[in-house]
């Protein structure tokens, strides 16, 4: 039964609507990220509650069901999941809003009345096949169920050839045949796009990729919208596209590439390979106590948060140690590259978990130029981030991206598991320069000997 108005309804979904574009906002700043999520949820709650209110749903049972299945699996699922693997939970997410939408336009096939509808259930159902694939490979790929390194295979430079065929295809099923059978040959291809576009990328390209596989399928649920006749969808598909779209170039320039490099580069092999082979040239090493007397009589002190410190979930271990220093005197603060952590923002919520004041968060451009009249550089467990290949070595993989410039302090401090390379898989020079002095071990470990050992100064 309708309960709800069309007025009613119209007015049900502006407000979710809005509820969405404040969640966007609420999202760009680490302070109102938490309420942010909490308007986007309660957006999605009406938005979900006004269609069981406006409309006449068959299978009533089974809708239900579904939901209550989705949310005993999601629920624990959320609460489990560790911070460093909220990427490859975002890509997870990512496909399935994707895939949901390709099946959903499919199954609408059979209400097509015009040209236009057509093209949007052609749209959606290859567009969301390619981000539904494609986000499982991602997902795959950082969580270490398959190679991080580029998949190639023969006839690789074809494949973005071969697009015209589904442009073709796409074409032959809205002009000609709008049939289940060019629909699913369309999906078909979708997938199998997906697949063959992301294999070859590899290292720390793939978070680019999540983004534009997210942006891609905020243009699908969109699209499905139109299918749909739904104003929410529509609105809230073109702001995943449009914020995903500005996030993917966002990263791209982070990473000192262009976004068809990014993609199409990997065609070339010129996407990060991810080797995993350690180093055995010689480098400087020394122990927790002779770090913390470095530490311990300097003036000023910038940390480098990286991956390997979320790896070991060690940022309460640096805050306290942040606040040890500070206790003495001393001057502290934390560079922050824009993909810390693979995924922008990653680590400053990381750091905000352990109640690390936002004001010592300094972006790259701020705090660069303060490299230099840093006496100690604490780098714990970033890597590519820092590598000087990114502005030396024309060949290198990262030429071109921005990096922190660790180099320019007195004394760089690295904490680092092995001589393993990053996750962009190449040497980094900085590790062998006269002026650094590695400490080998789990960054938890190190650091709460480093901390103790400061303490007792």
């Amino acid at each position: 039964m309708n309960l709800l108005s069309p007025t009613v309804t119209a007015l049900a979904y502006l407000v979710a609507a809005v509820l969405f574009i404040l969640a966007l906002k609420g999202l760009s700043s680490p302070k109102s990220a938490r309420r942010g999520n909490l308007l986007g949820a309660l957006g999605a709650l009406i938005g979900v509650t006004t269609v069981f209110l406006s409309h006449e749903l068959d299978n009533i049972g089974w809708i239900l069901g579904v939901i209550a299945v989705g949310a005993v699996l999601s629920v624990p699922a959320s609460r489990m999941v560790q911070m460093t693997q909220m990427p490859q939970l975002v890509a997870l997410f990512n496909g399935v809003g994707g895939g949901a939408a390709a099946v959903v336009a499919l199954l609408e096939l059979q209400h097509a009345d015009t040209l236009g509808f057509l093209v949007a259930v052609a749209f959606t159902v290859f567009v969301g096949s390619v981000s539904f694939s494609g986000s499982i490979i991602t997902f795959m790929k950082l969580q270490e169920l398959m190679t991080t390194r580029p998949v190639t295979f023969p006839g690789q430079q074809f494949v973005m050839i071969a697009l015209v065929l589904v442009v073709g295809l796409g074409s032959y099923f809205v002009i000609a045949d709008a049939s289940y059978t060019w629909a699913i040959a369309l999906m078909a291809l979708g997938l199998l796009g997906g697949v063959l576009v992301v294999l070859p990328v590899g290292g720390a390209d793939v978070p680019i990729v999540i983004s534009l596989l997210n942006a891609l399928t905020g243009l699908a649920v969109a699209a499905s919208g139109l299918v749909l006749g739904n104003t929410l969808l529509l609105v809230g598909g073109t702001l995943v596209g449009a914020s995903g779209t500005i996030l993917t170039r966002e990263m791209a320039q982070a990473m000192g590439r262009s976004v068809t490099n990014t993609i199409f580069g990997a065609f070339k092999g010129g996407s990060t390979a991810g080797s995993t082979e350690a180093s055995d040239r010689p480098v400087r090493s020394s122990s927790a106590e002779d770090i913390a007397i470095l530490l311990g009589y300097a003036n000023r002190v910038i940390i480098v948060p990286g991956y390997g410190l979320a790896v070991a979930q060690a940022q309460h271990t640096i805050s306290e140690l942040q606040q040890a220093l500070e206790a003495k005197g001393i001057e502290v603060v934390y560079a922050m590259h824009p993909v810390a952590g693979r995924m922008p923002g990653h680590m400053n919520v990381l750091l905000a978990e352990a109640s690390v004041p936002y004001e010592l968060l300094v972006e790259m451009d701020q705090v660069n130029p303060q490299f230099k009249n840093a006496d100690v550089a604490l780098v714990v467990g970033a890597n590519d981030v820092v590598n000087p290949a990114a502005k030396t070595t024309p060949g290198s993989p990262i030429y071109g991206m921005p990096i922190l410039d660790v180099a320019e302090a007195q004394q760089v401090v690295f904490l680092k598991r092995s001589m393993r390379p990053g996750f962009a898989g190449i040497e980094n020079e900085l590790l062998f320069e006269q002026n650094t002095t590695l400490l080998f071990g789990d960054a938890k470990d190190s650091l709460t000997k480093v901390l103790g050992s400061v303490k007792s100064l």
